[in-house]
């Protein structure tokens, strides 16, 4: 249904005797996720149009792009969701296609790893009883963590190959 509007998905969803969010949670109109690390926020688009936006924390050193495995960066540039990831340290992931060939490039060149399993995830299994408290400092690795019930809304929200730009 990517080809139908916004408009044309909610009259759909009231013909058929649904809720729109039943219809828009398939995950077949988010079409990009914007990352912004200065402003800590996530936005899920359709189209030009911004459907949600979260608070987010970032990598323990968020300043600049990663690096290197180990330099606790959340990348910059543009990537894809390539995996779900539903049981881990964390509550559920959607892993980012980090590294790309240019991160790879650029690593090699500086004669270091370039590092992995970069996801958009809950919360630590341990921790998730701290909901939006979490946010109030930059800890993964270089990961993007939401709350348990956010990644919940997002994975229903975000499919596979959906592109992801992350932005300074």
């Amino acid at each position: 249904m990517r080809f139908l509007s916004r408009v044309q998905r909610l009259i759909f969803a009231l013909v058929l005797g649904c809720s729109a969010s039943s219809v828009e949670a398939r995950g077949d109109f988010i079409d990009r996720v914007v990352i912004d690390k200065s402003s800590r926020t996530m936005s899920l688009l359709a189209g030009d149009d911004v459907y949600r936006t979260y608070f987010v924390a970032l990598g323990g050193a968020p300043e600049g792009p990663k690096l290197e495995e180990g330099d606790q960066r959340t990348p910059e540039g543009v990537y894809a969701i390539s995996a779900r990831q539903p049981r881990s340290s964390f509550y559920r992931g959607l892993v980012i296609s980090y590294p790309n060939a240019r991160d790879v490039e650029q690593a090699k060149a500086r004669g270091v790893d370039p590092g992995g399993e970069i996801m958009i995830h809950g919360l630590r299994n341990e921790y998730a009883w701290m909901g939006e408290r979490h946010r109030r400092t930059d800890w993964t690795e270089g990961c993007i963590a939401v709350t348990n019930e956010e990644i919940d809304e997002i994975w229903q929200l975000v499919d596979i190959g959906t592109p992801v730009e992350i932005r300074p």
